[in-house]
């Protein structure tokens, strides 16, 4: 049986197994405490029964106006408990958050390489908005495609136009 809960600081000493995912983005300790202390709300974790954790989801609300929206700062889950639908239900359960805050969409970003997981969000509606170039640092840098879903207050769907040219980070808000 898995248990959604919020994120705990006592998650940190113990999430490591589902970090080592080398497609999952890994920040300092600092990183994961401004997120807590900020968006706690936007913070879940999967459990399973014997406590283990499964998976998480970490995000927060930005931006103004039609702009105001969603995002997902970080969502994994362990190798051991993939396919069971854990990312589609953490990506549902922030996609509720969003909606109770009233937000336009949601956004993500995600390694153009990653494409088992550009086809999971574009199987929960997500479509690729724009084309962040060189957004993850490596040998070489990597591009992130900006994908985005609509949510019920963007009734005329402005906020998923995709962009016809690609962008630099700097100039993403």
């Amino acid at each position: 049986m898995t248990t959604l809960r919020p994120f705990t600081c006592d998650d940190m000493l113990r999430f490591n197994k589902v970090n080592l995912d080398p497609l999952t983005e890994t920040y300092g300790l600092s990183f994961y405490m401004q997120y807590l202390a900020h968006w706690p709300e936007y913070f879940q974790v999967a459990e399973s029964s014997s406590g283990e954790i499964m998976g998480y989801i970490m995000g927060k609300a930005e931006g103004h106006g039609e702009n105001w929206h969603g995002h997902v700062t970080a969502l994994t889950v362990s190798p051991d408990y993939r396919r069971l639908r854990l990312a589609a239900t953490l990506m549902s359960w922030l996609e509720d958050v969003s909606e109770k805050k009233r937000t336009y969409f949601v956004d993500l970003f995600v390694r153009v390489s990653n494409k088992v997981a550009i086809s999971m969000y574009k199987q929960l509606g997500y479509i690729v908005y724009r084309t962040v170039l060189e957004y993850y640092s490596g040998d070489p840098d990597e591009n992130a495609y900006d994908m985005r879903k609509a949510l019920s207050r963007d009734v005329k769907k402005k906020s998923v136009i995709p962009l016809s040219h690609p962008v630099r980070p700097e100039d993403v808000d």
